[in-house]
């Protein structure tokens, strides 16, 4: 399924974040998970990769296991760090050789060290760039893109952020499939805002459930996503007692996945951390079993 598809009236587009395994081990335990989570019909599932786009070759064989063996459609990262424009069409060549039917194209972070993204010899230097690329010369693919409810770190304003994000659409993004956040507010307003706008492409949200309270510090300091202080010290209040943490962070994910599915939302996209049973239970919370 190509993800323009997956959106639209009366439709629900659901779908899944999974990346590259360390270990013949991890592999076989992320295929047990994912298992569980085809159960709910995703409209595809994607997988990231390494920085700098050190683990490709695994994200290709990730998804590409994921659509033979579960029949589910696929989409793949593809960043423009540290590849020139010919090394992200061979990218895409052999992508579409192995089945991928969607892009979720981004800029990238810069690579572990170096403070400020610097475009290769030959390659890109924003998201908009390669997007306007791959609707070009691959035009069957479909493309999502990245939105920020609280700005990308790197934005100076939320109004040069959301610029970047309209030439991104505008450039031939099918959907805009947003960075996790926990409070509903700056989703309903980033919303309002990408209206005003012009942007009318389906804005899904990224929903990361909380399992654990020092790993989701970790995440949210990378990507400038602000807990609730309430949760947080909900979460708190657990120790260390992992399977309280759980119970807190799932019991909160219901909570707002419910809010958002009354706000009329286009779908929903899970960091799933190549584990199901967070979504799992969330989705079973809310009653959605398709």
């Amino acid at each position: 399924m190509n993800l323009r598809d997956a959106y639209g009236p009366g439709k629900f587009g659901l779908s899944f974040e999974l990346f590259p395994p360390k270990t013949e081990a991890s592999e076989t335990e992320l295929f047990q998970h994912v298992a569980d989570l085809v159960t709910f019909r995703p409209d595809y599932i994607t997988c990231t990769y390494g920085a700098g786009g050190s683990t490709q070759a695994k994200t290709l064989d990730v998804i590409e296991r994921v659509r033979n063996k579960f029949g589910v459609a696929t989409a793949s990262h593809l960043t423009c760090v540290g590849s020139t424009v010919e090394q992200l069409r061979d990218y895409l060549v052999e992508a579409e050789k192995r089945g991928v039917s969607n892009i979720v194209a981004l800029r990238g972070d810069p690579p572990k060290g170096e403070t400020e993204f610097r475009a290769v010899a030959g390659g890109f230097r924003y998201a908009n760039e390669l997007v306007a690329f791959i609707r070009a010369e691959f035009p069957q693919l479909g493309i999502a893109v990245a939105g920020y409810p609280e700005k990308h770190l790197e934005a100076p304003s939320l109004e040069v952020d959301l610029a970047n994000l309209k030439r991104k659409v505008e450039s031939g993004a099918d959907a805009v499939v947003t960075q996790l956040f926990y409070n509903n507010a700056d989703f309903f307003a980033f919303r309002d805002r990408c209206l005003a706008l012009g942007i009318v492409k389906p804005i899904v949200p990224g929903i990361l459930p909380v399992t654990n309270l020092a790993q989701i510090r970790r995440i949210t300091s990378l990507c400038g996503a602000q807990l609730p202080s309430e949760f947080t010290a909900a979460l708190e209040r657990c120790g260390d007692d992992a399977a309280a943490q759980f119970e807190v962070g799932v019991e909160f994910a219901v909570r707002q996945v419910r809010e958002l599915l009354d706000s009329g939302i286009p779908g929903l996209h899970f960091y799933v951390l190549n584990k199901s049973p967070a979504t799992s239970r969330v989705l079973r919370g809310v009653g959605l079993k398709r």
